[in-house]
């Protein structure tokens, strides 16, 4: 990244702040993007006479490209310049939202949607490969927290003010005016984001394949780690709107203010828990110990409050929400750094791509299924039960598939090999022989 510049009392250079300033506004934006549909549902229903199961298919259209795609979006940020794939991602994304304020047609939404989903499946790729790159271990999950501050903070501001704006306007202004405006970050990062190679790691062994990283037990663990996380994250941003308008009775302001501050509970959370990983590990505690903690208590939290708060008198449980949303946050702040640890520079890309293409697949199930279940029972009982017990499996999955959070030692590709055939030392670190076999499956 070139000479480090001055640091602050965060221990990073005035460069990554800046940096991370960048990509929480990518990511704020990216979110509101992805669940303003959701917002709009009330209003979008109506207007183009959308049953509950074709509603669900438009939320869930998003994910078909976004998961699928992850992998090759995982293969690109590894070999070519994040930097300028983030940003064709971005401007991808940004048009599509713009685009969807104008159409009328539940064809041509289903389309829009699906092209939202390729500009914004480069994102998390893209996050993992620069934090992975330029932040080490200990700062990690405070890097990831600001991520993960703006993932809640994205719809937090849209339910706010997006359902604001939309019960004064109507829903499609908001739509243009947003994906127009959140182009203006395509100057800010083309001028300040640093042109590295996604590949000018430091480590100039080449990078391991798919087959490689999947093939490993702790990849399998995150993968179905972050499904299981995902699904209540989505949930909430497709049909929480929805739920708190037609089954509890919200005004679409109170709708605003109540989604709103769920959210914003889980960014607050993302952030101080983020910080207080960090600090934890700074102090000696084992990274092991201290993110598989926070994955399982957040887990068990969502799972917990989430089931509760569908059964509960109105009023509780808008603060049993809340309660959810803060457990996302201390899963949301360590997911990441887990991946960007057992990865290394070398695989983030590719593992975070991966990782995501199965984390997603949640988000197309989630959306459909409820839809399916709110046409069949008249209610969300079922949809809110269901979720909360895919978040406790997603504890399960942290405390006992995961191993030990520490990088993986990759093996050298075939080329490599013959490039080191006269120096059996550089086969392993442990001296000549294979490299052990480590957690695969």
């Amino acid at each position: 990244m070139g000479a480090r510049d001055s640091t602050n009392h965060s221990g990073l250079s005035r460069t990554l702040i800046g940096v991370l300033v960048l990509l929480w506004l990518s990511v704020f934006l990216n979110y509101i993007d992805r669940s303003n549909l959701s917002i709009a549902a009330p209003q979008l229903k109506g207007e183009l006479g959308l049953s509950a199961t074709q509603l669900g298919v438009l939320l869930s259209a998003f994910f078909w490209t976004y998961a699928c795609l992850q992998i090759p979006a995982g293969w690109l940020v590894d070999h070519l310049e994040v930097k300028w794939v983030f940003a064709g991602g971005f401007l991808i994304w940004s048009a599509a939202t713009a685009v969807t304020g104008v159409l009328h047609s539940f064809a041509a939404l289903l389309a829009v949607r699906v092209i939202l989903g390729m500009g914004e499946s480069v994102a998390y790729p893209s996050y993992s490969k620069i934090i992975a790159n330029h932040f080490p271990v200990e700062r990690r999950g405070f890097a990831n927290s600001i991520v993960a501050s703006g993932l809640c903070f994205g719809p937090s501001f849209g339910l706010l003010f997006g359902g604001t704006l939309m019960g004064r306007f109507g829903w499609r202004p908001f739509f243009v005016t947003l994906g127009l405006v959140s182009l203006l970050w395509l100057g800010p990062w083309s001028a300040w984001m640093p042109q590295v190679k996604a590949s000018a790691d430091g480590d100039k062994k080449p990078g391991p394949g798919i087959p490689e990283i999947v093939a490993r037990r702790a990849w399998v663990a995150t993968g179905l780690g972050l499904f299981c996380s995902n699904y209540f994250n989505y949930f909430l941003l497709t049909w929480l709107p929805f739920y708190l308008v037609r089954e509890r009775g919200f005004s679409m302001s109170g709708m605003a203010e109540v989604g709103g501050a769920t959210m914003l509970t889980a960014a607050l959370s993302a952030v101080v828990c983020g910080k207080l990983s960090d600090r934890w590990i700074l102090a000696g505690a084992t990274t092991t110990r201290i993110r598989k903690g926070f994955m399982v208590a957040g887990s068990l939290a969502m799972g917990m409050f989430l089931m509760a708060a569908v059964v509960v008198p109105r009023d509780v449980s808008v603060g049993l929400l809340m309660l959810a949303g803060a457990g996302f946050g201390l899963v949301s702040a360590n997911v990441w750094a887990i991946t960007q640890t057992l990865a290394g520079p070398r695989a983030a890309g590719r593992w975070a791509g991966s990782q995501n293409f199965i984390g997603n697949l949640s988000g197309a199930v989630a959306p459909a299924l409820t839809g399916v279940l709110v046409d069949r029972t008249g209610h969300f009982l079922w949809p809110f039960l269901i979720t909360g017990a895919v978040a406790w499996s997603g504890a399960a999955v942290w405390a006992f598939l995961l191993g030990p959070i520490e990088p993986v030692v990759w093996r050298m590709s075939p080329g490599a090999m013959k490039r080191t055939a006269f120096d059996p030392l550089a086969m392993s670190p442990a001296g000549p022989g294979p490299l052990p076999l480590d957690d695969n499956l």
